[in-house]
């Protein structure tokens, strides 16, 4: 409901209000930060590289100040975007303006502007006007909710204002039988265009969005979201959420997001800093597989495996590349690693006494039951570690109890020799040369000790994971005994002979990657660098089982955020079609599983064409439900050959480009289509186009030519979809998935183009 004019006046004043309070605070703040900056300058100087204590304590110091001066300049422009009247129960009304940042007066100490993370701001999402409650360190807080108010501010100026009279997004219009969108602040939200970069929606997030933002931390968060549902940013705006709810507890770089690509990594990497929030590692599992590894070998990645399956589907050793793949991201190949894991350990176990000389300085069945029983809960070289560490401090008086023995021994002989000889010169002699041969006996034993003890840890810990993985499959015996016990004979081989290719070609396959990944933390334990204690992975329902198991080794708690789409799981060979059973094989009772299905992303009329491609899908999730703003029909076009069809894409480009729009995509099946493609648009549009490739890590949304694959998560003004006939997408549950994916990427404008006969999967 829009203001009328005297609240409206009321809103711009304290709007005006509060960026001359703003204004008036940086100059303070500023003379500060530049003061404080001038005298670590200062102090660099004096110091010449060596420590000073109160140098660190300034740069500290500085760094919390600067980025304070940082929030202030951003909230410049725009200090807030909504606003509550909240009366505690038996107290007074009173009114909150709720922004990007916390803003608070450092004469009085008064918050101007409460932050959207705490803990009453939690009204102002998921709040109904009347009696409300909200979760705050002291407990709960009840009362009474009499207003929401949104704000549209564009360059500090107050543009308009809507009040929140009901709590629905969506209603049913009583005067017909249309859908129609009420919140008028979230329709022109949804309205803009598409940016290159992904943005905070703190303006804009939804009740249903808010509860998964605000969850608990120690627990696996799954989140089924439709596409456009938003399940990437409410992800990242959750760890935002949780390092400002944990902030003495969890701090950015003990944070880890895993996405599908690089190119998806740069679209979303703004988000984050836009939050005031640095710091935060981002990678693929790819990348960061081979970084732990220290990999030299190339990675045969996931979409090359992807592309060649599409391109080849009639390769008479494709059943064994997606057999291979869907074993390699099962628990049953977790099965037989443990099992491999348990083989190394029984042989590692075949433990010697430390000994020296003729004395045992610790017994092998002591060394052997710390081994496998007592520390059977640590990495096979950990465990070494520590008996090490634990040996180490009983040796001292283990080599003395075997001095004591070496001194009784030859008090022993030096009696003999007392009892049966007289007192003589060569009775002297024979005492003095046992009393030399004891001395030297015991010095050389407590240097032989020393150097044994060591010299029995430094060889029995060279268990190393760098060629361990390819023993599995090479090793006769280890062959003979797990790997056939539990894979098909042929395939075993097969697995074995392209390992083996791979290797002697300094290759490697990303599906291999989480099983040596995992031998390594079971051999030689997860990284101190590579311990996290929160980890979101995005675009889950591409990831196999086994990996997401890898992953979740590598932080506390359970501690995940893995957001996902079953509907868009291109990967189906190896990734997960249905979440229970992550939940039944990994995470059990420890984790809460959500559904976002409301979409913001695309028109009424994307959404319910896209539908009919993911209710065709063997999946069992929700269709999709769009948040209803109404645009064009999605556009069906034959087309006789590539010239007539870049004359059409030049038209679909006029047409966005007068609709004030920019953001166009061209969506190829496979790289290999693309790069056909752009040598047609080279040769018949009037436009510069940008083809898209895999290795790319940043790009422009404008004009662009992009495998299907790799539109995962991305969205653009307008789509058009390259000749969606019957031999690009035929009637299989591959490219029902992939179809859907590519459907589902427009805001505004879609255009489905095909050549001879459309596909199976578009007829009713």
């Amino acid at each position: 409901m829009a203001l009328n004019s005297s609240e409206m006046q009321l809103e711009i004043n304290n709007l005006e209000e509060t960026e001359s309070w703003i204004k008036n605070t940086l100059i303070k703040i500023t003379k500060d930060d530049t003061k404080l900056k001038n005298k670590i300058e200062v102090l660099r100087k004096q110091s010449k590289g060596k420590y000073n204590e109160e140098l660190e304590t300034k740069e500290k110091l500085y760094e919390i100040t600067h980025k304070n001066l940082e929030k202030y300049t951003e909230s410049k422009s725009q200090p807030y975007f909504g606003r509550i009247d909240f009366r505690e129960y038996r107290r007074e009304k009173e009114t909150f303006y709720i922004g990007k940042f916390g803003l608070g007066d450092m004469t009085t100490g008064d918050e101007k502007v409460i932050d959207w993370r705490s803990p009453i701001a939690d009204l102002y999402y998921s709040g109904a006007i009347g009696e409300v409650y909200y979760k705050a360190p002291i407990g709960v807080i009840n009362g009474e909710l009499s207003l929401k108010r949104k704000f549209l501010i564009n360059n500090g100026k107050l543009e308009d204002a809507f009040d929140d009279t009901v709590n629905e997004v969506i209603l049913k219009s009583s005067s017909d039988s249309e859908n129609v969108l009420t919140d008028k602040f979230l329709q022109i939200n949804l309205e803009k265009n598409v940016s290159s970069k992904l943005k905070d929606i703190v303006a804009t997030i939804q009740k249903e969005q808010n509860n998964i933002i605000r969850s608990e931390k120690n627990t696996a968060l799954i989140v089924q979201g439709s596409a456009g549902s938003g399940k990437t940013t409410v992800a990242l705006h959750r760890l935002a959420y949780l390092l400002y709810k944990y902030k003495t507890k969890l701090n950015s770089k003990e944070i880890l997001v895993i996405g599908p690509n690089k190119l998806f990594l740069d679209y979303i990497s703004e988000v984050l800093p836009d939050l005031g929030i640095n710091d935060i590692k981002q990678t693929t599992f790819e990348e960061m597989a081979h970084k732990i590894l220290c990999l030299k070998d190339k990675i045969i990645t996931k979409d090359k495996k992807l592309t060649y399956i599409l391109e080849n589907p009639d390769d008479e050793n494709l059943r064994y590349i997606l057999s291979s793949s869907k074993l390699k991201g099962s628990m049953i190949y977790r099965d037989i690693i443990d099992e491999y894991i348990k083989f190394i350990e029984i042989k590692d176990s075949n433990v010697k006494d430390i000994s020296v000389r003729e004395y045992i300085l610790f017994d092998k069945e002591e060394i052997k039951r710390l081994y496998t029983k007592d520390l059977s809960n640590l990495s096979l070289n950990k465990r070494k570690d520590e008996i090490k560490r634990y040996l180490s401090l009983k040796i001292n008086d283990k080599i003395r109890s075997i001095l004591d023995k070496v001194d009784f021994c030859y008090e022993y002989m030096v009696a003999r020799i007392k009892k049966s000889m007289e007192d003589s010169i060569e009775r002297r002699k024979k005492l003095i040369q046992l009393y030399d041969e004891r001395d030297t006996k015991k010095s050389q034993i407590k240097l032989d000790s020393k150097s044994n003890f060591e010299n029995y840890f430094n060889e029995w810990k060279q268990v190393k994971t760098d060629k361990i993985y390819l023993n599995l499959f090479n090793d006769e015996e280890i062959f003979n005994k797990i790997v056939n016990k539990h894979i098909d004979h042929d395939l075993a081989n097969y697995i074995r002979e392209d390992l083996n290719y791979n290797s002697k070609n300094g290759m490697i396959d990303s599906d291999d990657l989480a099983s040596i990944l995992y031998l390594k933390f079971k051999i030689e334990g997860v990284p101190q660098n590579c311990e996290y204690k929160h980890i979101v992975i995005d675009e889950a329902q591409d990831y196999s089982i086994f990996q997401i198991y890898v992953l979740n080794y590598m932080v506390s708690n359970n501690s995940l955020t893995i957001v996902g789409d079953i509907g868009q799981g291109i990967y189906y060979y190896k990734g997960i079609d249905k979440w229970q059973k992550l939940i039944d094989q990994i995470f059990k009772t420890r984790s809460n599983y959500v559904e976002l299905t409301q979409s913001y992303r695309s028109t009424v009329e994307i959404m319910e064409f896209s539908n009919k491609v993911l209710k065709k899908q063997a999946s069992d999730i929700n269709p999709t439900k769009p948040v209803l703003r109404h645009g064009e029909e999605v556009s069906i076009i034959k087309y006789k050959n590539n010239r007539e069809f870049c004359k059409n894409v030049d038209d679909i480009l006029q047409k966005l480009e007068k609709m004030g729009r920019n953001s166009m995509a061209i969506i190829g099946k496979t790289y290999t289509e693309c790069k056909r493609i752009k040598d047609y648009l080279k040769k018949y549009s009037s436009y510069k186009w940008e083809l898209i490739k895999e290795t790319d890590k940043n790009f422009k949304l404008d004009r662009i030519i992009i495998p299907s694959y790799m539109t995962k998560g991305l969205e653009f003004d307008c789509t058009v979809i390259y000749n969606c006939n019957d031999e690009d997408y035929k009637d299989s549950e591959l490219d029902k998935k992939i179809l859907y994916v590519v459907l589902t990427r427009a805001l505004h404008l879609e255009y489905v183009f095909f050549q001879g006969s459309i596909s199976p999967i578009l007829l009713k």
